[in-house]
């Protein structure tokens, strides 16, 4: 904060200089500014695998700009395809890595690389062009000659099976435990929500039965027929990941939320859903208001959900319509979304809900 308001008190005293100097009778301009040199690529031709997803597969370096105020300059990386780098509406579609003040290189993963060429349209195992440019900013935004890299995405494999997790959150019953599909090879994914009225402990099983299960060694880490159970910190919903391939696994705070004037927390605090692990299917059971209902995920605006009107039970992606819930009582709402693509980290366009009165 204390940089901010530095560039700010540098800008305005600027600024203030330069309009002070009535005397002189002369009109002052921006100074001239401009990158020194170029921005590089390391390595300039990248081919994208499956094997180098988690690996650093390219990092950009360029030369600092230097403005007339002495102020942190602030970098970032765009990218795009040729085509859309050139007229009146160039680089409007570039997708944006944040660097930060002062920084001068970056490197990317190549599952991160993978993602944005995915999202520009390069087609997968074919090489392909990007452009690449710097923004600096300080009082104004000043840009690198762009240069160009060649990128071969890949596509990841669909990889079945699944893996379950019966716990006192759902008193043990193996019948009913979650499951956790498999995002990768040996790798598993899925939802749980953990009641403040249950206990956090939970183990893990190949099949539907107790033949094979995995529970926690002397560090919490996966051990094949160990008795002692793994133990979740706090009630909540979480985005359980169990890597078998690395012994293993972790919880991280995930839920999709009702928000808007209908729910207690307004405009400002989602009200968290629950994840029915056997329908699929995110709820919550409660009081609302007469008001408007949408849906987003993580308490956060990022990634939200509207529908166009109040009938067709369909939820569209960053959408600025809302639900009108025009009669306050109890109600069961519902909300059922799939997984974001996991090659380009994309949500999908929409989802489904019902609004219940109850």
């Amino acid at each position: 904060m204390k940089k901010y308001i530095y560039k700010l008190f540098a800008i305005g005293t600027l600024l203030f200089l330069s309009a002070s100097c009535t005397n002189d009778a002369v009109l002052t301009s921006l100074k001239t500014v401009n990158f020194s040199g170029a921005l590089v690529a390391t390595p300039s031709t990248i081919v994208l695998k499956t094997t180098t997803a988690s690996q650093p597969v390219v990092a950009f370096s360029w030369p600092a700009v230097v403005f007339p105020i002495e102020a942190a300059v602030t970098y970032a990386l765009e990218f795009d395809v040729p085509a859309d780098a050139l007229g009146s509406t160039a680089w409007g579609k570039a997708l944006r890595v944040e660097v930060g003040e002062d920084v001068l290189s970056k490197s990317l993963l190549g599952d991160d690389l993978n993602k944005m060429a995915i999202k520009l349209g390069l087609p997968v195992d074919v090489a392909s062009k990007m452009v690449v440019r710097v923004e600096s900013y300080l009082d104004r935004k000043i840009y690198s000659e762009p240069i160009t890299i060649t990128v071969t995405p890949f596509a990841k494999p669909v990889v079945f099976g699944e893996i379950y997790m019966p716990g006192s959150y759902q008193d043990w019953v193996i019948g009913t435990a979650a499951a956790l599909k498999a995002i990768d090879s040996g790798i598993y994914q899925g939802y749980v929500t953990f009641p403040a009225s249950k206990g956090l402990g939970f183990k893990f099983t190949n099949e539907r039965n107790w033949n094979q299960f995995y529970g926690a060694d002397a560090n919490g880490n996966i051990l094949d027929g160990s008795t002692t159970d793994f133990a979740i910190a706090k009630a909540g919903t979480y985005q359980m990941t169990v890597n078998l391939n690395t012994s293993k696994w972790t919880a991280v705070a995930y839920s999709w939320g009702i928000i808007g004037t209908a729910t207690d927390g307004g405009w400002d605090n989602s009200t968290n859903m629950s994840y029915d692990h056997q329908l699929n299917v995110w709820k919550f059971t409660g009081a609302l208001k007469s008001g408007a209902l949408k849906f987003r995920l993580n308490n956060t605006w990022t990634i939200n959900y509207g529908p166009k009107n109040n009938t067709d039970g369909i939820m569209y992606l960053d959408n600025p319509g809302a639900y009108d819930v025009t009669v306050p009582g109890n109600y069961e709402v519902t909300f059922t979304i799939a997984e974001k693509n996991p090659t380009t980290g994309v949500y999908p366009a929409t989802g489904t809900y019902t609004v219940k009165k109850i």
